[in-house]
């Protein structure tokens, strides 16, 4: 392993719990100005002193403005390493960290203050060897949960020449460090269901059952459902809200259904697949959001097996089904590379934990790919 790496690693890792445990310690699901207000000032305070802060405008209305700090050196390239600060879990079922022995637990260790944690470190490295870079940049955003707006970062960073996203790391098939080079795109699907009212006991027939036309819909949608084709496409219905009274025909409603496939194309095909009229309901089907899809394995390759050979153990290149920002990035950045972060798991639940024993090879990792972007 290079010693400039070793030695920053270490530094990163002796401090990434009680960073952690601080970012952690506020809650900030997306959409809470404050909780988001909080963390930055936190993380600010956590900046190597070169760093030049801006608070710029969110993608999502009513967010906090997401923060873009720049250090500036005096070498070539430039890379943009990738975050966000709002988590799922809102404020009535936040948890503050808890050390249970091999993992920290809390919200939004894993997805994604730890990650954030480890971008610091990374910025904070480099920003101490101002030879190696023209310009690094950590972008921290505070809508990535819930975003159906466009990301509206794209045109700021197109051109650098490598973004990393510090999502949650993973393993390979054996132990291997690995991280994501291919995410597939992620769609929400909305129906909504316009039908007539009447009483379920003594007029069934005078109504027009929306609950019923949805579920008609859902079969429909849920008939694309193609995980081992082509498309690689998935179309799960995930929520169905319709009815008010238990003797009423329901008279409006609304299914939601989460789709995902390598790219978004096949989502127009799952979307015409909704009928307009079921059982005299009306139904409108809209697509809430859409993020793309990111293939980053072929530009990524060397970047990889350049910081391998830094590291002096093999990183791989992976997939994963979620999505991230790191798409969005990916069109305008074609060396994309996510899942730099420590790992662990139940992410989204109660029971979100970081592993204690993947902070130090992750900030390895994350360090050794920095390094090969800024010297291919």
């Amino acid at each position: 392993m290079e010693p400039w790496i070793e030695a920053a690693a270490q530094e990163m890792a002796g401090r990434a719990e009680r960073e952690l445990e601080a970012l952690v310690g506020v809650s900030s699901p997306s959409g809470d100005v404050k909780g988001a207000e909080e963390v930055l000032a936190i993380v600010s305070a956590l900046l190597p002193g070169e760093a030049r802060v801006e608070r710029v405008p969110c993608s999502s209305p009513d967010h906090a403005p997401d923060l873009i700090a720049t250090v500036s050196g005096s070498g070539s390239g430039r890379i943009v390493l990738l975050g966000h600060v709002d988590t799922v879990i809102g404020h009535a079922d936040h948890r503050p960290i808890e050390d249970h022995g091999d993992r920290l637990v809390g919200s939004g260790t894993v997805d994604m203050k730890g990650g954030d944690v480890l971008a610091l470190g990374v910025l904070r490295a480099l920003a101490k060897a101002p030879e190696r870079f023209e310009e690094v940049a950590l972008l921290l955003v505070c809508d990535e949960e819930w975003r159906t707006a466009s990301f509206g970062h794209v045109e700021r960073f197109s051109g650098y020449d490598a973004c990393l996203c510090f999502e949650a790391g993973q393993s390979g098939p054996n132990g291997e460090d690995e991280v994501v080079v291919r995410r597939k795109a992620a769609g929400t699907l909305l129906v909504d269901a316009h039908g007539r009212s009447a009483h379920s006991g003594s007029a069934p027939h005078k109504g027009a059952n929306a609950l019923l036309a949805l579920a008609e819909a859902a079969q429909a949608i849920a008939a694309h459902h193609d995980p081992a084709g082509p498309h690689r496409l998935t179309a799960v219905p995930t929520v169905l809200n319709s009815g008010d009274a238990f003797n009423v025909v329901p008279a409006a409603g609304r299914l939601t259904c989460d789709l995902r496939a390598d790219s978004e194309d096949p989502f127009e095909e799952v979307l015409a697949a909704v009928p307009d009229l079921v059982g005299g309901v009306r139904l409108e089907a809209h697509m809430l959001r859409v993020w793309p899809g990111m293939d980053a394995r072929e530009p990524a390759a060397p970047v990889l097996e350049s910081a391998a050979a830094a590291l002096g153990r093999p990183i791989l290149g992976g997939a994963r089904g979620g999505a991230s920002d790191a798409s969005h990035l990916a069109a305008a950045i074609p060396v994309t590379i996510d899942g730099l972060g420590p790992r662990g798991g139940d992410a989204h639940h109660p029971d979100e934990y970081v592993l204690k024993a993947s902070i130090l090879a992750r900030a390895q990792v994350a360090l050794a790919i920095a390094g090969a972007c800024l010297h291919r």
